[in-house]
């Protein structure tokens, strides 16, 4: 980083509150880019962000003396160093789950046609980490690094089918939330659905996040974890359930081997 950043928010010439208080304030106020944006004003980022529009207009310019933000016309928008540093990101999943879980996800593609999506949970939301489409794909309000309430897609139900009761239980207890008046809302309702999807090993979601989308996902289980799902995603009136549901589970079994065989190999060259 500059050496603006290490004198002013460090704290060399600042009370190490005010320094903490300044960390935070960036923070947050690189944190409304995602759920905002890509370009945005000052003026929107201080409102976005709960802090003054000075103290906003400061500590951008100290971002982008740091590459962590550049202007675009009279607003900002994240750097390419942000997206670097994002790539670089090693989360709970397992090493190699992106690089693993690629090819099954093209041939999931290339058979179905369909949109085809690779996602985590993160406490009650499900974190898209993957996407494959192709130009004659149907189009699908999702992106990578996008999340979505667990309870209203297909991926975060087959998660939560196979999540540890205390997970499943705060999933429930929260306030589930609504999408589409398809949208399962009911903690009740939610945890007959999860048994059922248990029993049958994969998860549907028929407009439940977008109208229009039908989603089909199963858990990729590794030992006795579930770590990760796999989905296709397309227009719910064309949506093929059955051969969707084959297809994803197919994939989502040949994923955890390939985890189960890469970690064998990486514990014996230890």
């Amino acid at each position: 980083m500059s050496a603006g950043i290490s004198e002013v928010e460090v704290g060399v010439q600042e009370p190490q509150e005010t320094a903490t208080a300044s960390v935070t304030k960036a923070l947050r106020l690189l944190d409304v880019f995602r759920h905002e944006g890509p370009v945005l004003g000052v003026s929107e980022l201080a409102r976005q962000a709960g802090v003054a529009k000075s103290t906003a207009f400061r500590l951008l310019a100290l971002l982008e003396d740091a590459d962590l933000v550049e202007r675009e016309g009279t607003g900002y928008r994240l750097s390419w160093r942000i997206f670097e540093l994002g790539t670089t990101v090693q989360h709970r999943w397992p090493h190699g789950l992106r690089e693993i879980a690629s090819p099954w996800m093209t041939e999931v593609f290339v058979k179905s046609g369909l949109v085809v999506h690779l996602a985590v949970l993160e406490g009650s939301d499900v974190l898209y980490l993957e996407k494959v489409s192709g130009p004659r794909s149907p189009r699908t309000p999702t992106a990578v690094g996008a999340r979505v309430p667990a309870n209203c897609s297909s991926l975060g139900k087959s998660m939560l089918a196979y999540c540890r009761p205390e997970i499943v239980q705060m999933v429930l207890g929260g306030s589930l939330a609504r999408r589409t008046a398809y949208s399962v809302t009911e903690p009740g309702r939610l945890a007959a659905e999860l048994q059922r999807i248990r029993a049958a090993g994969v998860a549907m979601d028929k407009e439940e996040a977008a109208l229009g989308l039908g989603c089909v996902a199963a858990p990729i289980v590794y030992g006795t974890n579930v770590v990760a799902a796999i989905s296709v995603a397309g227009p719910v009136q064309n949506m093929n359930w059955t051969a969707s549901a084959a297809l994803v589970k197919g994939a989502a079994r040949r994923i955890a081997i390939d985890l189960g065989a890469a970690t064998a190999a990486s514990l014996g060259g230890l």
